[in-house]
């Protein structure tokens, strides 16, 4: 690993970020770990729309919904496909880990199309298209030492850079480019990494997971949410960014993506999101990981 870790502790949370090794920057933007303390119940919160995700029950239990209000049991060994709608998720008391997997990330180490398991939980020990994380699961502890599990969780991920690269050069242009707030039309997006329309929405769909007019809209509206879990005394006009025409604008974007309107989700309490906010931007430089972005990979000899 690279070394670098933040924490955020409130006493019956406890969120570590740890970024990779340098050589899987371009594929993982973080390991995650989270400690649920609370004598009981469980701990709620809204997840914002990401890229996929890979979860382990250490000990506990997750609850989920993606764009849905009721919540179920998710399999102890979860995958979750690139997102464009809210998840609601609950932690039972308990210890969890997580990796972050940036578009590349999924195109090297997952055997489907990012299409065909975006907006859904995935079952890893069932599911053949991440056979390549079923290891890890021998490494996650009930009491485990949070620094020793991060590093070998690091080996596993660096062990699957034997798979060969999937046409990383124009997954990573156009993740680039979708974090350019200067681009904001699909015509615009197709020019900037020199692809034809088509070959564009392909790209999209296979490795990101939805349209490239759906990934832009979202990026747009992470952008505003970002500033907000980081300091929610703004006002959401504040936070507005340039290519909205309007708080009306806003909102629409809003309900698409989270499912409730701005006010409906500034009064509730966000224990996990805003903690990890917070310790994410310290070590990885952005709130969500939506908008991390992307390192190049190593020079090679």
């Amino acid at each position: 690993m690279s070394g670098m870790a933040a924490e955020a502790n409130s006493g019956a949370l406890r969120i570590r970020f740890f970024l990779p090794s340098p050589e899987l920057s371009p594929y993982v933007t973080t390991y995650y770990y989270t400690e649920a303390g609370q004598a009981d119940g469980v701990i709620e919160d809204y997840l914002h729309p990401e890229w996929a995700n890979v979860r382990l029950v250490g000990k506990g239990g997750i609850f989920g919904s993606i764009g849905g209000t009721d919540m179920d049991p998710v399999p102890d060994f979860v995958a979750t496909g690139p997102t464009s709608v809210a998840s609601r998720f609950g932690l039972k008391k308990g210890r969890y880990w997580g990796i972050g997997l940036l578009p590349a990330g999924w195109a090297r180490f997952v055997d489907a199309p990012a299409n065909q398991r975006a907006d859904v939980y995935s079952d890893i020990d069932t599911d053949p298209a991440f056979a390549a994380f079923r290891p890890l699961k021998n490494i996650i502890k009930a009491e485990g030492e949070v620094a020793s599990e991060a590093a070998a969780i690091d080996r596993h991920m660096k062990s699957l850079l034997v798979r060969p690269a999937a046409d990383d050069a124009r997954i990573l242009a156009l993740h680039r480019a979708l974090l350019d707030r200067e681009i904001e039309t699909v015509s615009g997006l197709a020019a900037a990494i020199g692809l034809s329309p088509r070959s564009l929405e392909r790209l999209a769909n296979q490795v990101f997971g939805f349209p490239p007019k759906l990934l832009l809209r979202r990026q747009r509206f992470l952008r505003c949410l970002a500033q907000f879990m980081l300091d929610p005394s703004l006002k959401w006009l504040n936070t507005l960014d340039w290519h909205y025409h309007d708080q009306a604008h806003f909102t629409r974007d809003f309900r698409r993506f989270m499912t409730m309107s701005p006010r409906e989700y500034g009064k509730l309490d966000h224990p996990v999101l805003r903690a990890a906010a917070f310790a994410r931007s310290q070590v990885a430089g952005e709130a969500v990981q939506g908008l991390h972005n992307p390192a190049r990979p190593p020079a090679r000899d």
